[in-house]
């Protein structure tokens, strides 16, 4: 199949995660909001390219009717990684040994329900999350035994959605921010919905 650029990639792969997550295609407002775009026209331009290449079905002004023709599966698109030995961040070691391990991103990122979400604002910097920064989340089945703890994205209730650590006490929730500027939010455990718990954090370095 004709390759695709850069940008028509990025929207594809989102694309391909958005459905596996939901089972269901993402609006296009969800499409501009999740490649940082500001008008609707380079969303739809990238799906024509899409559509054009083979790549996805979409009848243009019905994103709902958006279907992917065309996923690699995962060995395809996504090779392990060697991790070679260790490297100090204290003293001196020697970097590489003989046994070469072998870092299985695969079996993370092909699991089908998990989903990504990029981190705005700085309340989990204490942990190393920044601004920016892609967070791999898991669909939690059983919310009632989640681990207190656990770093959750969670919807409250008339207020929106957050990353922050979840503790659970009787009939109240605390989302625990990670930055002491922050406050934590204590609300009534029926007004939390967990939607995920953290799995992983990618941050890209120019």
């Amino acid at each position: 199949m004709e390759p695709l650029t850069e940008a028509q990639q990025q929207l594809f792969d989102w694309l391909v995660r958005y459905i596996q997550a939901h089972e269901h295609p993402p609006s296009v407002r969800q499409m501009m909001q999740a490649m940082n775009l500001k008008s609707p026209a380079p969303v739809q331009s990238r799906l024509e390219h899409l559509k054009a290449k083979g790549y996805i079905h979409w009848t243009k002004g019905q994103a709902r009717t958006l279907k992917i023709l065309h996923s690699p599966s995962a060995p395809e698109r996504l090779a392990g990684i060697s991790i070679m030995g260790a490297i100090a961040a204290g003293g001196l070691i020697e970097p590489f040994t003989d046994k070469v391990e072998q870092l299985d991103l695969i079996s993370l990122l092909s699991q089908p329900h998990y989903f990504a979400l990029r981190v705005t604002g700085d309340s989990m910097i204490d942990d190393l999350i920044a601004p920016g920064d892609i967070v791999l989340m898991r669909p939690i089945q059983e919310p009632d035994k989640l681990k207190n703890g656990t770093i959750v994205a969670a919807r409250v209730e008339g207020e929106g959605t957050t990353l922050k650590h979840f503790y659970r006490q009787g009939s109240r929730v605390t989302l625990q921010p990670a930055n002491t500027k922050y406050a934590p939010i204590e609300v009534a455990a029926t007004a939390v919905q967990v939607q995920g718990a953290l799995v992983g954090v990618w941050r890209g370095l120019d």
